[in-house]
């Protein structure tokens, strides 16, 4: 949450409440960030007011967002990067009592089951969208917090979203980062891990390790992946140091292998690469 606004949530009884100043939105602009997902356990940590101002200082910064609002929490960011038009869609399965309505704005709630009607409203809303965009990503905050395996498969929700027309699903939430499966020529990454983070280091689930995640493509059609090794020092995300990043690489191509994904690690480039088509 970014805003200088509200107290610290009270309706629902939390251990931590994070907000950001107002003035740090300048980092995201420097960085180039240019959409983001809302949808998750901390967006109304400090209540209405400070949710409705960080749109309000997203919306000044030319920053797209996709996962609050009032019913149409569910509205994706549609937006260009050169001729390509981008697609966005932000949910998440954290946080119930905030899944906004009519009356009250919220996140964008849906619970991981596809007989829910929610989970059926989140297919048909990204078949809509694919309608409109060459590239679409759907970016969940789901799951627990800790363990480098997603909960026991097969998940329900990811490849229907795929089939639905997503181009890559996005997870996120845990503070470890996951394996890489394909299906149908299109990633789902269950969880991406810690990139800049104040918790303390936990020593066997290293929360500090993740990657820059970048998705290559031809003519909107995803023909590859590079994950580049980082390790979080300071507060600040740093690229790993060549031992840091054999560690880590190796550490993503043995999980990954679990999804029968093949992971190339390349020791010159330090990175590690997919190819998905």
């Amino acid at each position: 949450m970014i805003s200088n606004r509200g107290s610290p949530w009270i309706i629902t009884p939390k251990v931590f409440h994070f907000r950001s100043d107002a003035r740090n939105i300048e980092t995201l602009k420097i960085a180039g960030i240019n959409v983001v997902s809302l949808a998750n356990n901390h967006a109304l940590d400090y209540g209405y007011d400070a949710m409705l101002d960080m749109l309000k200082i997203l919306d000044d910064a030319g920053i797209h967002y996709a996962g609050v609002n009032f019913d149409e929490a569910s509205r994706p960011a549609l937006f260009k990067i050169g001729r390509i038009k981008i697609g966005f869609i932000a949910f998440t399965d954290n946080e119930p009592d905030w899944e906004s309505t009519t009356e009250m704005p919220g996140v964008f709630y849906i619970p991981v089951n596809i007989h829910d009607n929610r989970a059926k409203r989140l297919f048909e809303l990204v078949r809509q969208t694919k309608k409109e965009a060459d590239f679409l990503i759907v970016s969940t905050h789901w799951g627990p917090n800790w363990g480098y395996r997603p909960p026991a498969r097969p998940h329900p929700v990811w490849s229907p979203l795929i089939d639905a027309g997503a181009d890559v699903v996005f997870g996120h939430s845990c503070h470890v980062f996951q394996g890489i499966e394909l299906y149908e020529g299109r990633p789902i990454i269950y969880g991406a891990g810690d990139f800049i983070d104040d918790y303390a280091v936990d020593e066997i689930e290293r929360n500090d390790q993740s990657f820059i995640f970048t998705v290559e493509t031809r003519d909107s059609q995803i023909y590859r992946l590079r994950l580049y090794p980082t390790v979080i020092r300071d507060f600040q995300a740093r690229l790993a140091t060549q031992g840091e990043a054999r560690e880590i690489s190796g550490k993503i191509q043995k999980l990954s292998a679990e999804f029968k994904t093949p992971a190339r690690y390349d020791e010159k480039g330090q990175y590690i690469e997919i190819l998905v088509c």
